[in-house]
């Protein structure tokens, strides 16, 4: 069994890729669970079915835990239910941006802690429909010591459900690679309110993408991420906004449905850092404000 906390998009794709009676939702102790958990899923090739998940039930032991709540939310929510599950129970987490997972990894420093980064987009356009809207790999490696053991263990699980999972070691390198391509998308999109690709065209990415990458490549270097010029950064960006030049971001459809956005954990994590190290990050301070300020409307 596959315990998921977080019962949103991808929290739905990981269910519905695992095998029937394979996946259960944890409940959180404000939210005393009710009937299953019943959806339609449509997935990315193939004909639309229905997916019914139960709730975890007292005293169910998990090979597995998988967090897909936002990254705000997450401490609290592992806070909630983590008493529940023995001390070796790894825990995956699959939250945007940074921060949320140093949370989490300092205060339960001896559990098994892993974190993965995916590429896999998953959307609900209606409250009972999931939709696997763009297939992509999904790399898990180990945040604390101990987790290291757990590894090949947690690839094999989560791989015999049929979506393309990766072992790495280094797994803050791609956690980091995935932040430089949301902190360069994400807001963008939230503020001027459109999919991925048209970002490209707009006056203020225009006019204000070279400083971000600026202030990105001196962020990797002091966080000793490595050395990568402004010019490889936008590329990057712009390659990504391409290839998903119609999608649209998990930060604007946050907006777009009165939710807190996760833009704390990406351009405000970044301008934090910032802070920390002595680096000027106006743009990213920028783009912070302006996405916070949507939030509070």
């Amino acid at each position: 069994m596959i315990a998921i906390l977080g019962a949103g998009s991808l929290g739905r794709l990981w269910a519905a890729s695992l095998n029937p009676g394979r996946a259960a939702f944890i409940a959180r102790p404000a939210e005393p669970p009710r009937a299953a958990i019943r959806y339609r899923f449509r997935p990315f090739n193939g004909p639309e079915s229905i997916i019914e998940v139960p709730w975890l039930r007292a005293g169910d032991n998990p090979e597995l835990i998988l967090v897909t709540t936002k990254a705000g939310d997450t401490f609290g929510a592992i806070a909630g239910v983590i008493d529940r599950f023995p001390q070796s129970s790894p825990i995956i987490l699959f939250q945007n941006g940074l921060g949320s997972q140093q949370t989490v990894t300092a205060h339960w420093p001896y559990r098994p802690i892993l974190a993965a980064s995916t590429t896999e987009g998953a959307n609900r356009p209606e409250p009972d429909l999931l939709v696997h809207a763009g297939t992509g790999d999904t790399w898990i490696g180990p945040m604390t010591k101990s987790a290291g053991s757990y590894l090949n263990k947690a690839v094999a699980l989560l791989s015999a459900g049929g979506l393309t999972i990766h072992p790495e070691q280094t797994i803050r390198q791609r956690l980091w690679q995935k932040l430089i391509i949301n902190a360069g998308i994400n807001p963008y999109t939230a503020i001027l309110d459109c999919p991925n690709g048209d970002i490209l065209a707009s006056s203020l990415y225009r006019d204000t993408i070279r400083g971000l990458c600026r202030e990105l490549s001196d962020l990797m270097r002091a966080s000793g991420q490595g050395e990568e010029t402004p010019e490889a950064l936008r590329h990057r960006i712009e390659t990504v906004a391409r290839k998903t030049a119609r999608n649209t971001s998990s930060m604007r459809a946050d907006v777009l449905k009165g939710r807190t956005t996760e833009i704390n954990f990406i351009n405000g994590y970044l301008a934090r850092l910032g802070k920390d190290f002595g680096i000027r990050t106006p743009v990213n301070q920028m783009l912070t404000e302006q996405v916070q300020q949507l939030s509070s409307h």
